[in-house]
């Protein structure tokens, strides 16, 4: 097969279904420049400075908030998620760029290692190109997420953005230019969806490639971590969950019920990190979910881009039909349908915010992540059967506990996962590294852990 297979990427408002752009693909001449140019700016952003390098994150924090109207205007329109998330999107990757402009002289900094030796130290060198895939779900948090940190360790980046959001996409590679980045420090490919596994095996296996980091599907990453093992370069793999959100005996219920909807159907219920299997003792089984499904009736489900609006569209018809297919399986196999689990009458990707009750291992929303407005609230019995329960997935990124304190925390510590929160919602934090465990991927992005992710770590010894 020779791509391009289809000439160009056609974006569609979710809300609406309108077309909102069409942009030539890249075909092999475009993608071989692309290759030479981060690779020939990698070369010289290594031999900067890092007082510049973090200059240039100031500038695109400064630049993000400066423009936080329009690229959160864009965001809304291209994925669906309510503007008042969008917006808080933007502000996020401004503040992550700060954090690393403060940190990073701390976290790059040569590492003084004891070893009997006149002098020894690890030091943190810049691996070159890094191949970036990346969703729609996020469109600029999840490449200001990683690229913070890869940038100011002195690597470029090359972007294949999801197709549904190559505004976005060619947007940022905008914002990194005029924020004075050197040319091709950030490129991004435009790559039809039907192109995008031989375009990428392409990308990966080019020597100018020295690592790869990609957001999506455990298909996705399946695929890409396959070709990056086989070319022998490093990669960072961020993919599905089936996060636990564990609510135990002695849990102050309206906390965690108004937690749970934050956590559920915050970012239209389309984000990795989102509780999506609600296990809940059975002692306060009724309670719990009668506070959830009343703070759920809260939700405003509508036009996207009106400041009111807390539930906007899903991203694309298919995944509206996923979720329904999810959602009707599980009520088949005997889950209780207790609010939702419909697609709304209109134009746009609409679904009604769903609660399933009953949920059982086995159940297809028990097993399979859903990615979407929908929750499954699952009985346990006591504490060990709530482990339990939250062990039994493939998954392990993110897991939410709500109890007294050290009680939370105990079982907390018996599931496993990538990232443990006590009493709170999972959410990223530029000051804290994310990542997961196993089909959940391996890696980790931001802090110090995420700066050094796409560097040599290089020990000296001088005798």
């Amino acid at each position: 097969m020779v791509f391009p297979t289809e000439k160009e990427v056609v974006t569609r408002n979710p809300a609406t279904g309108e077309v909102l752009g069409r942009y030539a693909t890249h075909d092999r001449a475009a993608v071989e420049g692309a290759l030479a140019q981060t690779h020939a700016a990698a070369a010289r952003w290594r031999a900067t400075g890092l007082a510049q390098r973090l200059t240039l994150l100031r500038d695109i924090g400064k630049l993000l908030l400066e423009r936080r109207d329009d690229y959160a205007a864009l965001i809304t329109a291209e994925m669906g998620k309510p503007i008042s998330e969008s917006l808080a999107e933007i502000d996020k990757c401004a503040w992550n760029c700060s954090v690393v402009a403060e940190k990073a002289p701390e976290w790059l900094a040569d590492h003084e290692v004891e070893a009997g030796r006149s002098r020894s130290w690890l030091s943190y060198e810049p691996l070159g190109v890094v191949f970036a895939v990346m969703p729609w779900n996020y469109p600029f948090w999840q490449v200001i997420r990683f690229g913070a940190g890869a940038v100011a360790a002195g690597n470029a980046v090359l972007l294949k953005h999801g197709p549904d959001v190559t505004g976005a996409a060619l947007a940022i590679e905008e914002l990194f230019a005029d924020a004075g980045a050197p040319p091709g420090l950030l490129r991004s490919v435009v790559v039809a969806a039907p192109d995008v596994p031989e375009v990428s095996e392409l990308i990966i296996r080019d020597p100018r490639i020295a690592a790869v980091t990609l957001t999506g599907s455990e298909r996705a990453g399946t695929a890409v971590a396959s070709v990056a093992g086989s070319a022998v370069k490093p990669s960072v793999l961020e993919l599905g969950g089936s996060d636990p959100f564990v609510v135990l005996a002695d849990a102050d219920i309206e906390a965690a019920a108004a937690a749970a909807v934050t956590s559920r159907f915050g970012n239209v219920g389309e984000s990795c990190i989102a509780g999506k299997r609600f296990i809940v003792h059975e002692a306060i089984a009724d309670a719990f979910v009668a506070a959830f499904v009343d703070r759920v009736g809260m939700l405003k489900v509508g036009d996207p881009t009106l400041p009111a609006t807390t539930l906007g569209p899903m991203a694309r018809a298919d995944l509206r039909e996923g979720l329904l297919r999810q959602i009707q399986e599980t009520v088949a196999q005997g889950a209780t349908l207790v609010t939702g689990g419909e697609a709304l009458d209109g134009p746009g990707n609409f679904v009604a915010p769903t609660v399933l009750d009953h949920v059982t291992p086995g159940m297809t929303a028990f097993v399979e992540e859903t990615f979407g407005p929908a929750a499954a609230v699952v009985r346990a019995r006591d504490d060990e059967h709530a482990v339990e329960l939250a062990n039994d997935t493939a998954f392990g990124l993110g897991c939410a506990v709500w109890g007294v304190t050290e009680h939370a925390l105990a079982v907390g510590r018996r599931i496993r996962s990538g990232a443990l929160f006590v009493n709170s919602v999972v959410a990223s934090d530029p000051r804290l590294p994310i990542g997961g465990i196993g089909r959940s991927g391996y890696g980790r992005e931001l802090s110090a852990e995420g700066s050094r992710e796409f560097t040599n770590v290089r020990t000296v010894v001088v005798a």
